[in-house]
């Protein structure tokens, strides 16, 4: 399986982005020039892929980019609505675009996966995307962000685009506004809630809710480093914590404007930070 926690290897980054060598002497490496990027995975190709809203709200004008070897993002899939989280599954990308799941084939063209019509209740702001060693993929609802209302679900979706409720606030009320996914084992999912700023893990099956961290503002994207540590964005203010197995919680950088849906790139070394507001993708040197 490969999705957009693969930790890739050192030449696959180099590929995408050259020689990392420079690491050590700069303080962050940036692709620019990007519209509205909201996450960033590496591909099977090790390619990095970027999610592009451009103008959020406006249909038709967002896409999927690619960081080639220069460097330099170039358009993938395009014509898409407001996409944001990304995820490979079994070799497959997958897009959550606005109330819809998009499945991207070769050479870009992609078709609609799972409709709004198919959720038990239509989607209103789907964000982060996950997937499982089953070929099952996991997509959070934000819900009514802007009236700060909550109604958030998340939900899995089987491999033949049928989507069902995994939790959501008629479960349990303190599910408020669902955005960063990350499996946890076979069984159980992690979950950061954007509007309460708190980490929860979740039993997949029985949607029983266990609150790990709290603390972590507009909290976003979530990856996992080889050594267990647990890397989390936080959009509102544009910070990245690191969250260790013992519970400690530092911060690793304060420098953005809006950290977005993190990627994990080079063995663990550096996080893929989209910087939404800026229209930057940041590589950001972590650990040792």
């Amino acid at each position: 399986m490969l999705n957009r926690k693969l930790v890739v290897t050192v030449s696959a980054l180099m590929l995408a982005l050259g020689s990392l060598s420079g690491y050590a002497d700069a303080k962050l490496k940036k692709v620019t020039g990007l519209k509205t990027p909201e996450s960033a995975v590496v591909g099977p190709d090790g390619r990095i892929y970027v999610s592009e809203i451009n103008e959020f709200g406006k249909d038709g004008d967002g896409q999927i980019s690619v960081i080639g070897a220069d460097g330099k993002a170039k358009p993938y899939a395009t014509g898409m609505d407001d996409p944001k989280g990304l995820v490979f599954s079994k070799g497959v990308l997958y897009v959550a675009d606005k109330t819809r799941i998009l499945k991207v084939g070769k050479g870009g063209k992609w078709s609609v996966f799972v409709a709004a019509e198919a959720f038990p209740v239509k989607p209103q702001f789907l964000n982060d995307l996950e997937a499982d060693g089953e070929g099952s993929i996991y997509v959070s609802d934000t819900g009514n962000i802007k009236e700060n209302t909550g109604q958030g679900a998340v939900y899995r979706i089987a491999k033949d685009g049928k989507p069902t409720v995994v939790v959501n606030a008629v479960k349990d009320k303190r599910v408020v506004g669902p955005n960063g996914l990350l499996m946890d084992g076979k069984d159980k999912i992690l979950m950061l809630d954007f509007l309460t700023g708190t980490l929860y893990r979740i039993t997949i099956k029985t949607g029983v809710m266990e609150k790990v961290a709290e603390g972590f503002g507009g909290a976003d994207g979530i990856v996992r480093t080889t050594d267990g540590t647990l890397y989390i964005s936080d959009w509102a203010t544009g910070r990245v914590f690191s969250l260790a197995k013992d519970g400690a919680i530092k911060l690793v950088s304060a420098d953005f404007q809006s950290a977005a849906d993190i990627g994990l790139a080079s063995g663990g070394k550096a996080l893929l930070v989209p910087d939404m507001k800026a229209g930057e993708l940041v590589f950001l040197p972590v650990g040792k």
